[in-house]
């Protein structure tokens, strides 16, 4: 989404307009933050993902994936410098006479590539550590200092400078 709003200078208008910039830096600070208590509740009620043997896991394993794509891919929106990172990083890379759309989706593209690879490999491992620590204290905690360190995320950014 940025990297394409980038290669077609959308991310121009984030960087010079304090006004837009703060706009989406408040809209992140305030999912960061929701998040955030969400992960906090979860701590406090104690609430046990689905077990796979259980019937309707499948369903709520589907529901579970794409709740977290839609969460990582709202997050990723709603955070400016991601925007201003493409705007700054992409453009050193295309040579004059380029095609500029064309390369910086390219490049875009890779980025996004080793990306999934290394979050594949990633996610995989913790699934693997998920298994063995899903016990109700160790999640709780997991839970609950995620949630904390979501909303000290969410405070930083209200007070990033860009």
């Amino acid at each position: 989404m940025h990297a394409t709003a980038s290669a077609l200078g959308l991310s121009a208008i984030l960087a010079k307009s304090a006004r837009a910039f703060e706009i989406v830096k408040w809209m992140g600070a305030a999912y960061l933050f929701y998040l955030g208590v969400m992960a906090l509740w979860r701590a406090i009620r104690g609430e046990e993902p689905p077990s796979p043997g259980t019937p309707d896991s499948s369903a709520k394993q589907r529901a579970g994936r794409w709740g977290a794509f839609s969460e990582g891919m709202l997050t990723n929106i709603l955070n400016p410098k991601v925007a201003l990172f493409y705007l700054t990083f992409l453009p050193q890379f295309i040579a004059p006479g380029d095609h500029v759309l064309r390369v910086s989706l390219f490049l875009a593209s890779l980025h996004v590539v080793m990306g999934l690879v290394w979050l594949s490999i990633y996610s995989r491992a913790l699934h693997k550590l998920n298994t063995k620590l899903a016990g109700g204290r160790v999640r709780r905690g997991i839970e609950a200092v995620t949630g904390g360190l979501l909303m000290a995320l969410g405070a930083k950014l209200v007070f990033a400078r860009r």
